[in-house]
């Protein structure tokens, strides 16, 4: 009767034992739930306290699968919990512009800049200096750029340094590439004829800078200054028109093939 009593207990335990080892077993095979990331949104106005900053930045920007800008700055800060979330760069930033087969297409210089990420919109202020690739400089105190719709513009004062004459005036549209712009009210256009060997020495080194300002720490706003004070005031009321002045920049000319 006792050896009866303990084969039951010792079946008893071994059943107990296979269901809890089944269960432990359906346990570790159940699928797990994902953990839930809690994010922590900045303290205060996220306009004020960057998500993130660099500093030092040089950096490439693909569109639509090319690449077709390199930003150049001293400090780049986001701001992604803001209502409208941007990008800013407080100390000024170099940015060029690349075609489809990474030739430079245009560049910009500027005291500082903000990019409304979401709209794709650049705000440049400060000294604001553009160059195409007919070497025509855009002088002006604002610009925007909308890659949505490929335009630059501005509502600020103007000065345009072209090879043949220089225009200025308030209002400016262009295409992204500045070689199609018009100039909404124009006050001088004046032949570069006129000038005298120092004045046009002095505008020509305003494309120069631009060129070679491959860091904000190149600053445009000094040859902005000495191009503006160097042009000279116009000869007579003929040169100064209030209609709208609708300019295409010259092709440049093909180079020949160097002879071997």
């Amino acid at each position: 009767m006792g050896k009866k009593n303990s084969r039951t207990r010792l079946a008893m335990r071994i059943i107990l034992a296979a269901i809890a080892a089944a269960g432990i077993v359906a346990w570790l095979l159940m699928p797990k739930k994902e953990e839930q990331q809690h994010y922590v949104p900045n303290v205060g106005d996220g306009t004020i306290v960057p998500t993130m900053a660099t500093t030092d930045v040089s950096t490439f920007i693909s569109d639509s699968g090319y690449t077709k800008y390199h930003i150049t700055a001293d400090v780049w800060q986001m701001f992604e919990d803001a209502e409208e979330p941007f990008w800013r760069f407080p100390v000024g930033l170099y940015l060029e512009q690349y075609d489809r087969d990474l030739n430079p297409a245009a560049h910009v210089v500027c005291d500082s800049a903000i990019y409304f990420s979401r709209k794709r919109l650049w705000r440049l202020d400060g000294n604001v200096v553009m160059v195409n690739t007919e070497r025509d400089s855009f002088l002006t105190e604002q610009l925007f750029w909308d890659q949505n719709s490929r335009k630059v513009y501005s509502d600020s004062f103007i000065h345009i340094v072209r090879t043949e004459r220089i225009i200025e005036g308030y209002g400016f549209e262009s295409d992204q590439n500045m070689l199609y712009y018009t100039v909404n009210r124009p006050t001088a256009i004046l032949p570069t004829e006129g000038m005298t060997s120092e004045q046009g020495r002095r505008t020509d080194t305003v494309a120069d800078t631009a060129t070679a300002a491959r860091s904000p720490r190149v600053r445009a706003s000094a040859s902005a200054r000495h191009s503006a004070e160097a042009a000279p005031t116009p000869a007579s009321p003929q040169e100064v028109t209030a209609a709208p002045l609708e300019v295409k920049a010259a092709p440049r000319k093909p180079v020949p093939p160097k002879k071997l």
